[in-house]
């Protein structure tokens, strides 16, 4: 939805001013307090260069002006300035909150240069009045930026938020609740909070390759407490950073509850003003506030300039109604499940990508292992919980055999790839990916008995080659049942999700071949707009078929997983699918391994409510990944009606 906010025509209301030395570079992030008739504006000065321990650089100073309409400042005097040792180096981007009789300005504190995650911490300033000296206290003992205690306590606690680990991304923006004020500062309670990061986070995060951080201090209206806060995306690609500013409305009474939230930035660079300067094309949220109707949204402008953009609020509502377009998030257990054996051979290398299905009682998993000279084979592991190995095999449970993926290069990738299970019948069939090492990759299919394979009888029919010579095609897999009397095979050229019909599963090899007939492309500009691929075999529901996909970005290269739900008469129609990911690359077994930022599921298995998704971490281990399936068949529904 696009959000009408009109850009002050006095912008930018505030730069540099070359008359005082602290503020001769930058003036910038601007933090706005409404106090009887006066509107104070604490913001980010820079200095030009100068000296701090033998070391030259830029330093940041809070600086405060005034102003009776918002728009025009004048009165500009240094507020807080680098004097202790955990701030000598710089005091940057203030908050600026009035409770009771006292004023309360967090900012971050600089405490060496260059600068580097643990010398960049929160450091706050409390006045009795503005024009009196601070009583000032370090706040975090780790990385962080961004803090901003609310105008008011809730429910008797004070209430703050803060961006954690915002130099060591993905950054998280957290809530802070406590009665005394003291615990602000005290390093006991921020290392038992900092303990239980995980309980503060607030879920705004859609990628982990966006960068999160608090804008302005929250605005109390009648609907939540407003928050607005910066918002990057492809954050670790700077060439492809896209700064924006979004919002999420949070419960009056409980603000670990999102009301509501935008799903597309309330405004970007656009200006020359925003486009040029100390960064270019940056607009960063540092402060907001009701004026009447209106809502104020200060904010930095490329690094150099206050500027300030007004909306009526009664407008801003309506964009802040797309919480359900969050997917539920997969979980990530502590360890994998499976990791290579350098006893045996044929797993030393990597064990990934692996199928499952479930016979009931023990859910059986058939990865993909690679030996030293990157020969892939498939092995076999069987869990009855799901997420615990109760055994797994000695040797190979499939190997190659044709000469389609015998290796014909020494040393080069060659076997059998990234296996996916269907069970039609009393027979289990695999699609896979066939290689040599030197022909384009194809799919292979073949198929055993059902009961030989729950007996350990691994007595496969030959395989045989279902997709065209001559064309790279790989991530192949057959739905579970016939639709309108015909096989529907899934599989993947170029980047996009194929579908063809056949009348039956018998291919020669020779003459028949899956074709194209329809297919499903990746989204332009979205996290999976490079390529996508179907994970496993579709699971059947009355609104549709739940379709599992890996995709990756053009902007950062990561594979993560999404679904979709596709027709029940014609699965190439989709009906919904997850605007963002449900499982992405976050564990360091996810993000180093031989290929970095990967997570592959090939096997996914419903029991009940839970989803299993059985996934290759890094090219290197196998993990699974819990996820409910009502909650997750909920939100495609409800993606389906916005």
């Amino acid at each position: 939805m696009s959000v009408p906010f009109s850009r002050s025509v006095k912008n930018p209301i505030l730069s540099a001013n070359s008359v005082n030395p602290w503020e001769s570079s930058a003036a910038f992030n601007g933090s706005v307090l409404q106090d009887g008739d006066t509107t104070y504006l604490a913001y980010r000065a820079v200095s030009g260069e100068q000296e701090i321990k033998g070391k030259k650089l830029q330093v940041s100073s809070i600086g405060i002006a005034q102003s009776t309409d918002g728009v025009n400042f004048t009165d500009r005097r240094q507020l807080i300035k680098p004097e202790l040792e955990w701030e000598c180096y710089g005091c940057e981007d203030p908050r600026t909150t009035k409770i009771g009789n006292d004023y309360f300005v967090f900012y971050t504190a600089l405490s060496d240069y260059p600068f580097y995650p643990a010398a960049i911490k929160i450091g706050v300033a409390k006045f009795s009045n503005l024009n009196s000296p601070p009583e000032k206290h370090l706040v975090t003992p780790f990385n962080s930026k961004a803090m901003a205690l609310f105008p008011e306590k809730i429910n008797g606690k004070y209430t703050a938020l803060l961006t954690v680990n915002t130099d060591l991304p993905p950054a998280q923006v957290s809530l802070v609740q406590t009665e005394r004020l003291e615990d602000l500062w005290s390093p006991l309670f921020w290392h038992e909070w900092y303990e239980h990061l995980s309980e503060h986070v607030l879920p705004l995060e859609r990628v982990n390759s966006d960068q999160l951080e608090v804008g302005a201090v929250p605005v109390k209206t009648e609907k939540g407490w407003l928050v607005i806060y910066a918002h990057i995306r492809h954050y670790p690609t700077p060439e492809h950073r896209i700064f924006g500013i979004e919002a999420v409305l949070l419960d009056l009474e409980d603000p670990n509850k999102i009301i509501a939230r935008t799903s597309e930035p309330l405004l970007v660079p656009q200006q020359e003003y925003e486009m040029k300067g100390q960064v270019a094309s940056v607009v960063f949220p540092s402060g907001a506030m009701l004026r009447g109707s209106d809502l104020y949204l200060y904010y930095g402008a490329a690094d150099t300039h206050v500027c300030l953009a007004t909306i009526p609020i009664a407008d801003l509502f309506p964009a802040l109604q797309t919480k359900a377009l969050v997917p539920p998030k997969g979980s990530h257990p502590e360890y994998p499940l499976l990791s290579p054996m350098p006893d045996h051979e044929w797993e030393s290398q990597s064990v990934f990508n692996p199928a499952a299905f479930d016979d009931g009682e023990t859910i059986h998993i058939v990865y993909r292992a690679m030996s030293s000279d990157n020969t892939s084979v498939f092995g076999h592991a069987k869990s009855r919980d799901g997420v615990s190995i109760t055994s797994r095999s000695e040797m190979p449970v499939y190997v190659p055999r044709a000469s389609f993926e015998i290796k014909k290069k020494t040393m080069g990738n060659s076997g059998c790839e990234d296996p996916r299970l269907t069970q039609i019948g009393e027979r289990l069939y695999v699609c896979y990916t066939a290689y040599d090492g030197v022909q384009p990759p194809r799919v292979a299919l073949a198929s055993i008995a059902l009961n030989d394979f729950n007996e350990g009888h691994f007595e496969w029919s030959d395989p045989v080659l279902i997709s065209p010579p001559g064309i790279d095609d790989k991530d192949a897999t057959i739905f579970p049942e016939k639709i309108h009397d015909k096989y529907v095979v899934i599989h993947r050229i170029q980047n996009a999700i194929v579908f063809d019909n056949v009348d039956d599963l018998q291919f020669d090899g020779q003459t028949k071949w899956l074709r194209s007939l329809a297919y499903i492309s990746p989204r332009p500009d979205a996290w999976d707009s490079a390529k996508i691929g179907a994970c496993s075999a579709p699971i059947k529901t009355e609104k549709g078929w739940l379709l599992f996909y890996h995709g990756v970005s053009r902007f950062s290269h990561e594979y993560r997983v999404g679904a979709m739900l596709l027709d029940l008469d014609d699965p190439s129609k989709v009906i919904s699918r997850t605007p963002w990911p449900i499982l992405e690359a976050i564990k360091p077994y996810e993000r180093i391994g031989i290929v970095n930022n990967v997570v592959f599921p090939c096997g996914v298995v419903k029991r009940g409510d839970n989803l299993f998704i059985y996934y290759g971490g890094a090219d290197k281990v196998v993990s699974v990944s819990t996820l409910s399936f009502s909650q997750l068949l909920s939100h495609l529904l409800e993606v389906a009606t916005v």
